[in-house]
């Protein structure tokens, strides 16, 4: 009984539920963020190279010799594409926050040496 205790303490913690959450909520994100790459950025950025190159579908391309490199270029484009999204979407997200007010330093006061200069001075007298 006492391994299934442990477990439901672990799983009561709350990092392995904020854990949990930001897994959920990361999946979500990444099917809006791929499907604003994949079904928007992508195919406006690359219809025009495609037409001038006079090939339907990226991945279609190939050497003379069969080598398909028109996939490995497809993947390239989408992890920068993604990148810079998720750049730019992190980047807003950071200006919407609030600015950390700084607060101004407190006036300081005598340092030690002085301090104890007027310790002396006063002694003296």
């Amino acid at each position: 009984m006492g391994m299934i205790s442990e477990f439901k303490e672990f799983i009561a913690k709350g990092n392995v539920m904020d854990l949990a959450v930001g897994v959920i909520i990361g999946a979500a994100f990444s099917a809006i963020v791929n499907s604003l790459v994949a079904d928007v950025i992508t195919p406006a950025l690359l219809n025009p190279a495609l037409k001038a190159a006079q090939v339907e579908n990226l991945a279609e391309l190939k050497t003379d010799g069969g080598i398909l490199y028109g996939k490995f270029l497809a993947a390239i484009i989408s992890f920068l594409v993604i990148a810079f999204v998720v750049f730019l979407i992190v980047k807003a997200i950071n200006s919407m926050k609030k600015k950390e007010v700084v607060a101004p330093a407190a006036p300081a006061g005598p340092t030690q040496e002085e301090l104890l200069t007027q310790i002396r001075d006063l002694l003296k007298k």
